[in-house]
């Protein structure tokens, strides 16, 4: 019971961290560009510090998570992301609302390798609960526009921002009651006189471990990289691509959007089909699958418009949210227990530094070529990642 409870507590976490990230995308579009005399394309550039800082603080908040306290961390992040909440709605210049968003994109940083760490503990149901605790965060996504345009319309952009960070706090105060044994604890001292001795008698056995958990470490952060590409590149390009693609089924922009949502909310449970099938027959089969997938419908969707265009959409991006789950699941099967939240930390150092690099190639590839292109660059993608699935063993090993 205190499990689940306490799974509850991390999936409300996960769709607080991509809800919170996404309010002022939103405020700035329809509240902020009136209120402050500003266009969208100046006021989305002061998000970047929030983006940045939750990319680069994944790795120490990992650290800390291992030498500390996860439960800590996780009391942090919902207290520390629902004041940087409050703060924002303070805001009353663009550079004001830059420093509150860096903050908030700090403690941010904080859910992945942290929330990831106490949910992938190496169970039977550890593929199902990463992906119900992913389909969570998608919702956060998903909402995050709806429930910040519903607090403009009745009372204005920063309760926006206020009343979700007095909730988030309220969280973090109730897990502090539910978790504090585990809170209040000193920091964990490493001792490493075990590991030089056991490296002095390593045996050939152990050898042969180091290797292959070097090779499966390639593959997971070299298909991280690439995955982050194909999702990245997929989910912030779709709207405008529905834009060009189904103008004979769709002639305004809120049946547009209401298309795209309709996408990313039926997609986003591949992963809870996903996940049972990493319980049950492994990850080379299924991430074999997915990225195969992926490869066949990209590829279709070159050249197509309309209807054919919405189903292919539709079927890529299953294989797309699919892909979500899979190196985590690995990832919780290899690390060790007091290792496993930095290992994360550099997953998403990975998957963030990628997304960075994705949305300036979006751009430079649909003014210079055209989304065709796009879609050719994503197949091979996928094919790359195929070649290097087909080299990961069918049984992960276990940490030893």
């Amino acid at each position: 019971m205190n499990d689940r409870r306490h799974f509850l507590f991390l999936n409300i976490g996960h769709f607080l961290d991509h809800f919170f990230l996404l309010i002022f995308a939103s405020a700035a579009a329809l509240s902020l560009i009136h209120e402050w005399g500003f266009s969208y394309g100046q006021l989305i550039p002061y998000s970047t510090a929030g983006f940045i800082a939750f990319g680069l603080f994944s790795l120490p908040s990992g650290w800390l998570a291992d030498r500390w306290s996860r439960e800590g961390m996780m009391f942090v992040f919902f207290v520390g992301i629902g004041l940087s909440s409050i703060g924002t709605s303070t805001a009353n210049t663009p550079l004001e609302i830059a420093f509150w968003l860096f903050g908030l994109g700090i403690f941010a940083s904080i859910y992945h390798p942290v929330g990831l760490a106490m949910i992938a503990k190496g169970d039977k149901k550890m593929g199902l609960d990463i992906a119900v605790n992913g389909v969570w965060g998608n919702m956060g996504v998903g909402f995050a526009a709806f429930i910040t345009g519903f607090m403009i319309d009745q009372s204005g952009w920063r309760a926006a921002f206020w009343l979700p960070g007095i909730i988030s706090v309220l969280i973090g105060v109730l897990y502090f009651f539910h978790h504090k044994e585990k809170i209040i604890v000193r920091f964990k001292r490493i001792d490493r006189s075990d590991t030089a001795s056991k490296n002095l008698s390593a045996s050939k056995d152990a050898s042969d471990y180091r290797r292959l958990l070097i090779k499966i470490s390639i593959v997971i952060f070299f298909t991280t990289a690439v995955s982050s590409v194909i999702f990245q590149g997929t989910t912030f390009a779709l709207p405008k691509i529905f834009e060009e693609r189904l103008n004979g089924i769709a002639d305004s922009a809120s049946f547009i959007g209401s298309l795209a949502l309709l996408v990313f909310a039926i997609a986003s449970f591949a992963q809870i089909v996903v996940g049972k099938l990493l319980d049950k027959v492994g990850p080379k089969k299924v991430f074999l699958v997915v990225s195969g997938i992926q490869l066949i419908f990209f590829s279709l969707f070159i050249g197509k418009y309309d209807w054919a265009a919405l189903i292919i959409a539709l079927c890529f991006m299953l294989g797309a949210f699919g892909q979500i789950p899979i190196n985590d699941f690995m990832i919780g099967k290899m690390a060790k227990s007091e290792l496993r939240a930095s290992i994360y930390g550099v997953r998403y150092i990975i998957s963030f530094g990628v997304w960075a690099v994705v949305v300036p190639l979006i751009s430079f590839v649909h003014i210079n070529f055209g989304f065709d292109f796009l879609f050719y660059i994503l197949a091979i993608c996928a094919f790359c990642i195929m070649g290097a699935v087909s080299m990961l063993p069918k049984q992960l090993p276990t940490p030893q």
